[in-house]
């Protein structure tokens, strides 16, 4: 199972809102036929192409460290992009959790588990 900021990666490509992390990924997966269909096909309403398209990404990432370095150099540029468009939230959690977790912008008053 692909990590979750690869689905995060998948959604953002699947909207075609970040045209460099979306070129790098395309030129990636230009020699791959299914690669490039699960790349295309990708729908941000569609968990299963998204799943699809985090699992080639997950692949391309294992076997090229490069283009790992890469997409996640650019993914974080998009974060920081999407964190400025969105008023300086970003709400996002990577790996296993375990315990409680809160994500929010602002808070007002107490906040109790």
């Amino acid at each position: 199972m692909p990590e979750p900021i690869l689905i995060a990666v998948a959604t953002t490509l699947a909207t075609k809102a970040a045209t460099g992390l979306y070129d790098l990924v395309k030129r990636k997966f230009s020699g791959d036929v299914k690669a490039t269909a699960a790349l295309e096909t990708a729908a941000p309403e569609d968990p299963k192409t998204l799943q699809a398209l985090a699992e080639r990404l997950e692949t391309a990432q294992a076997q090229d460290a490069e283009f790992a370095e890469a997409l996640r150099e650019k993914w974080a540029e998009v974060s920081v992009e999407q964190h400025a468009e969105s008023g300086g939230v970003n709400n996002q959690i990577t790996g296993a959790v375990s315990g409680k977790v809160l994500q929010a912008g602002d808070i007002h008053g107490n906040v109790s588990f």
